[in-house]
């Protein structure tokens, strides 16, 4: 699987309407319990795993899988032992 570059989602996201664009990292072994945030969210994991439940669900992502997050929508996410990278684009 070929991921896109980091400019190449950028400038797909920011066509979509989403006008920040953001690299993620977070540590092995994270855990963010439920909480939300005053935009939405599109994303692209590129390295590492994690866990997120949102919407009753708890998916397992990878590299190559993509999540949304409507605006102040609640979720959860835990980390795997590697960490996890994602690119995030965000609108208000």
């Amino acid at each position: 699987m070929s991921l896109p570059s980091f400019e190449t989602f950028a400038a797909e996201s920011r066509e979509r309407g989403y006008p920040e664009v953001l690299e993620r990292v977070w540590p092995a072994g994270q855990v963010v319990e439920d909480h939300g945030h005053p935009f939405a969210v599109q994303a692209l994991v590129v390295q590492g795993e994690m866990w997120l439940t949102a919407r009753g669900q708890t998916r397992h992502l990878q590299p190559g899988d993509r999540f949304e997050l409507d605006r102040d929508e609640p979720h959860a996410e835990r980390y795997g032992a590697a960490g996890a990278t994602y690119w995030a684009a965000r609108r208000a």
